[in-house]
């Protein structure tokens, strides 16, 4: 029998605040064995991260604090320990890797500054003993050049190799649990796949045992073995992987995998779960989920559900599955509800936007007189068209020009050359006095939705504001009368016009940017990244916004995304992009079912899948994006690509016909 390695008991963890006590941990109880890796689900809120903090004694202080429970490692009750000699414990025996590696690492210090001070704390190494261990430990984590490396600074790295440099240090103390606390967020694919890949083999060659702090279910469901759900400071399931996968319980856990997106729900609204946590500054009477549950009744309300085991150690915390308490009408059965399909009809109105050779170049400048250098070829060459009533993916890993493709189609970012045509108007030779008065037709909703709004203007003011500069409305009860009618557009309540956007949560804040981007009555909207950083719940929420005011009103997208779950659900074309270019175009249904260009198929190879006969082979891309300033002669993808022939390293590949909509540059196949 496997060795229990982790032990939390009852652990509660609360906050005093000015409105109350609130219950972060609220009495969760779960063991983690040796070498296994744990999973802990849950929405944003549900105290996920506090539980993680918990077990290192890292809970902020003086307004946060444990107030009972037993956090027991290998038998040692961490709890009990005095802050001295949890030191001994933290990075030797249980380490954590935080959510966002650039605010955790000192910008001030090199790399293996940073790593060393690990070493030399828990290892007692010193000068070129601790050298070599912190080579080695770069090396282990898939840092090339760790020589280089050793004495770079954190801004100098990619967010992969920022990542990666957190794994190093928490491995430098050769740990018996490591806590990975979203350890992939906001990453690429390709990038999260070696990350996951590193860690699995790490555990394979250590035997540790991994707590997965995470939302992502495609993770989940390729590398763990065990599944706990968290919900409002409280565990609602636990079971084995196989089991949750194959018959999730809780009605909540059904709602989790209901709200993903996928090819398989197109046409049709994504489920969504009503409502958001409940405030943890109350005290429960019934079940916490009752709120937001299509199958709650009154003993729900009035009473708190047990924690029941069910065959196979399946553990839920629900009524439905409690023998001793009466049921409703309510069947088990009806837990996988049907969503009705989307029969609003679309409007198709609005210019069509061409865009053609579109090049965004900056100059570097060296140099006392600051001399131009070179040219960071950020877009370097990209054409597309966006339709009335269309979305256009545009996809690939992070540095590679998305954004700027957005910002240079805005004009927000002036092209070094190229064409942008709306219609018959050519936006790239207009000044900026006359591209004003378009700004109304393109709109642009950004990837974080509260450092793009002014946190000192009310909602209501952040909405009107380019009414007013559009001179849409000509008064003040016109454009109060339009912002709540804005607001009820995107599922808000009127009367939040009146709050600030601190006081609302990420999905609410996105809703608020949707509605500000609507207020001028846009044609064509560039949404960059919105939805990269919510829960899958928000996330379905989001999207079906979109596709209901898309149907609506006949708007055209580009969808700026690295998630290919969310471009299968929404989008109606793809564009690949890599190092400033687009390497392969077509419909969701070519690309994804037939992708050519071999970078498309190892980004498709990377993703995720929640299927237990899937088979999935990751095609492992070598090295770093190349630099954008000196970019590699011939296809920009070959000193990465698995099956570069002699003439990759000439010229670049012109564009090759698949079909009238299916295009790509790549030397496999021709060219035109």
């Amino acid at each position: 029998m496997t060795e229990i390695l982790l032990s939390i008991r009852d652990l509660k963890t609360w906050f005093e605040t000015s409105q109350g006590t609130v219950r972060a941990v609220d009495g969760i109880s779960f063991e983690i064995k040796r070498g296994e890796t744990f999973a802990l689900l849950g929405e944003s809120g549900c105290g996920k991260s506090m539980t993680a903090l918990s077990i290192m004694q890292l809970v902020p202080a003086p307004a946060g604090r444990v107030v009972s429970g037993e956090v027991l490692l290998a038998g040692q009750d961490l709890l009990k320990l005095p802050e001295v000699r949890m030191r001994d414990y933290r990075g030797s025996r249980i380490a954590m890797i935080f959510q966002e590696p650039m605010t955790s690492l000192n910008p001030v210090l090199t790399i293996g500054e940073q790593i060393g001070e690990t070493v030399r704390r828990h290892k007692g190494l010193k000068g070129q003993a601790e050298r070599r261990r912190v080579m080695e430990l770069l090396n282990n984590v898939g840092i090339p050049d760790p020589q280089q490396r050793i004495n770079e600074y954190p801004h100098q790295l990619s967010g992969g190799m920022k990542q990666r440099v957190m794994i190093a240090i928490a491995l430098a103390g050769e740990p018996d649990l490591l806590i990975a606390d979203e350890p992939t967020t906001a990453l690429d694919v390709t990038i999260q796949a070696q990350i996951l890949e590193l860690l699995q083999k790490i555990q394979k060659d250590t035997g540790m045992a991994i707590l997965l702090i995470t939302h992502d279910l495609g993770i989940v469901s390729e590398m763990v073995d065990r599944v706990a759900v968290m919900y409002a400071g409280h565990l609602v399931e636990l079971a084995d992987r196989k089991d949750f996968f194959t018959d999730p319980k809780h009605p909540y856990s059904r709602k989790l995998f209901e709200s993903l997106p996928g090819m398989t729900k197109r046409g049709q609204p994504l489920a969504v779960i009503r409502g958001s946590v409940p405030s943890l500054a109350q005290e429960f009477s019934g079940c916490r989920f009752v709120e937001r549950c299509d199958f709650a009744w009154q003993t729900c309300h009035d009473k708190r559900p047990e924690w029941l085991r069910l065959e196979n150690d399946h553990n839920v915390r629900c009524h439905l599955w409690d023998a001793s308490v009466p049921q409703s009408s309510t069947r088990k059965a009806g837990l996988r509800e049907s969503v009705p399909a989307n029969t609003n009809k679309t409007i198709h109105y609005g210019a069509k936007l061409t865009v053609h050779e579109l090049k965004v170049h900056f100059p570097v400048h060296k140099g006392l007189f600051k001399r131009i250098a070179g040219h960071v070829k950020a877009v370097d060459g990209v054409s597309m068209q966006l339709e009335a009533g269309k979305t256009v993916a545009l996809v690939g890993e992070s540095g590679c020009g998305k954004t700027t493709v957005g910002k240079g189609i805005l004009q927000l970012i002036r092209p070094t050359s190229g064409s942008v045509r709306y219609g018959d108007i050519e936006l790239t030779q207009l000044t900026g006095e006359e591209m004003r008065s378009h700004r109304k037709d393109v709109q642009i909703i950004f990837q974080d939705p509260y450092s793009s709004m002014n946190p000192r203007m009310m909602v209501g003011d952040i909405i009107a504001e380019g009414m007013i500069t559009q001179k849409i409305a000509t008064s003040s009860a016109q454009r109060r009368q339009r912002v709540d009618q804005l607001l009820e557009q995107v599922g808000l309540s009127p009367e939040v016009k009146d709050r600030y956007p601190h006081e609302f949560s990420g999905g609410q804040r996105q809703r608020i940017c949707i509605a500000r981007a609507l207020a001028v009555n846009p044609k064509i909207i560039i949404c960059d990244e919105p939805t990269s950083a919510l829960d899958v719940s928000v996330q379905a929420q989001i999207l079906n916004l979109l596709k209901r005011l898309q149907d609506e009103l006949g708007l055209a997208y580009l969808f700026i995304t690295h998630n290919l779950s969310v471009v299968e659900y929404l989008a109606h074309e793809i564009a690949v992009m890599y190092l400033g270019r687009v390497v392969e175009c077509g419909t969701v249904q070519e690309v994804l079912t037939n992708p050519l260009h071999p970078y498309t198929q190892a980004l498709l190879s990377a993703v995720p899948v929640i299927d237990k006969n899937s088979q999935r082979q990751i095609i492992r891309l070598e090295g770093d994006i190349p630099s954008p300033i000196n970019p590699p002669a011939g296809c920009y993808f070959h000193p990465r690509c698995p099956r570069a022939m002699p003439e990759c390293r000439e010229r670049y590949p012109g564009v090759t016909d698949k079909t009238q909509t299916h295009q790509t540059h790549c030397f496999l196949y021709g060219s035109n």
